[in-house]
C-alpha cells in the first residue's frame, strides 16, 4: 500500500513594501490667492478637498519682547492639521475666537476653504499645499536655525531672510511687516529699509514706520513682505505692484508658507518658508527653507 505523499508547503510570497506616496508635482504659478483657492477646490492641485477633513484646528496667542528691545510683539495664529501636514496663518487680535477649535476641527476641508474666516481659509490652504508637497521634499535650500535664546534664533532667521536679497548698496528695500532684527539684517547687506507696518510707529532705532503701503511700493527697489500679508488681504496688491514695476519680491512666511510658494515665478522671486512648529516655539535647532527664482527682467 502506497503512503500518500503530503503536499509540500509552498513558499509564501514576500510581503510587498508599502509605498509612500510621492509628493505632488508643483502646479503652474497662481495669479491671485482667490484663484489659487478656486484651483484647489477644482482639484487642479491634487485630491478634491471635499474628501479631506481638518483633523485639528488650533488657536494660539503669544507675546515676545527681545532683549534690548522696547517692542512687545503680540502674535495670534490659527493652525490646521490635515493628516500629516500643518498649515498656519496669523491674524489680528479679536479677528478669530478660540471657539474656532471646536467649530472647525473635523470640518471638511472644502467647507473651510469656502466659508471660514479668511485667516482660517489661508491656514487650510497652507495645510493642503504643504501636504501635497512638503517643504522638506521640495528641493529648497534647508537652513538650520541654531539652538539658543530667542535673540540668537531671531538673528539667524532674519539673516537667512536678508540673504535672499540681491541688491546694490544703497538700494531702497520696502519692508512690509516690521521685525527689528530684519531691519538690521537689511542694513548689513547695504540696503536702506523703508519700513511699513499697520501696528508699529517706529523701529527699535527710532526710524519712522509708515502705514502707507502704496507709498513704499512706489519707492522701493525691492520688497520684503511678511506672510501676514496673506492674512490681511494685502498680498495680492503687493504681488501685482511688484509684477508691474518689475522689482524683486521676497516673502518671509510662517503664515501660509506653502501658499506663498505657489507664487514663485509669478511675482515672488524668493521665499523663506518656515513651516510649523515655528522657531519661537522651540529652543532646539529647527529648519527653514529658502527658495529662489530668477529676478524679474
Amino acid at each position: 500500500m502506497t503512503t500518500p505523499t503530503r503536499p509540500q508547503p509552498q513558499p509564501r510570497p514576500e510581503p510587498r513594501p508599502l509605498r509612500t506616496p510621492a509628493p505632488g508635482p508643483a502646479a503652474a504659478p497662481a495669479a491671485s490667492v482667490d484663484a489659487l483657492i478656486e484651483a484647489v477646490l477644482a482639484g487642479e492641485h491634487g485630491p478634491q478637498p471635499g474628501g479631506l477633513v481638518a483633523t485639528s484646528v488650533f488657536w494660539i496667542h503669544h507675546g515676545t519682547r527681545l532683549a534690548g528691545g522696547d517692542t512687545t510683539y503680540l502674535n495670534q495664529y490659527v493652525l490646521v492639521r490635515l493628516g500629516g501636514s500643518f498649515g498656519g496663518c496669523a491674524f489680528e487680535a479679536g479677528e478669530i475666537d478660540p471657539a474656532v477649535c471646536h467649530d472647525a476641527s473635523g470640518a471638511p476641508l472644502d467647507v473651510l476653504l469656502r466659508e471660514a474666516p479668511h485667516p482660517l481659509r489661508i491656514a487650510a490652504l497652507d495645510a493642503y499645499l504643504a501636504g501635497r508637497r512638503p517643504h522638506r521634499d521640495s528641493g529648497a535650500e534647508a537652513v538650520t536655525l541654531p539652538a539658543g535664546t530667542p535673540e540668537v534664533r531671531a538673528l539667524a532667521r532674519d539673516a537667512a531672510i536678508a540673504g535672499l536679497l540681491d541688491i546694490d548698496r544703497g538700494a531702497a528695500v520696502g519692508l512690509i511687516g516690521v521685525v527689528n532684527p530684519l531691519i538690521a539684517a537689511i542694513r548689513e547687506r547695504g540696503g536702506e529699509p523703508l519700513p511699513c507696518d499697520f501696528n508699529l510707529r517706529t523701529t527699535q532705532w527710532g526710524d519712522p514706520v509708515t502705514s502707507d503701503m502704496h507709498e513704499v511700493l512706489e519707492r522701493a527697489d525691492a520688497v520684503v513682505a511678511t506672510g501676514m500679508t496673506l492674512s490681511n488681504g494685502s498680498f495680492d496688491v503687493i504681488l501685482d505692484r511688484c509684477r508691474t514695476r518689475g522689482i524683486p519680491l521676497v516673502v518671509y512666511a510662517q503664515s501660509g508658507s506653502a501658499v506663498a510658494r505657489a507664487f514663485l515665478g509669478a511675482g515672488v522671486t524668493a521665499l523663506s518658508a518656515e513651516p510649523f512648529p515655528f522657531s519661537q516655539f522651540s529652543a532646539d535647532p529647527t529648519t527653514l527653507y529658502r527658495y529662489r527664482t530668477a529676478a524679474p527682467a
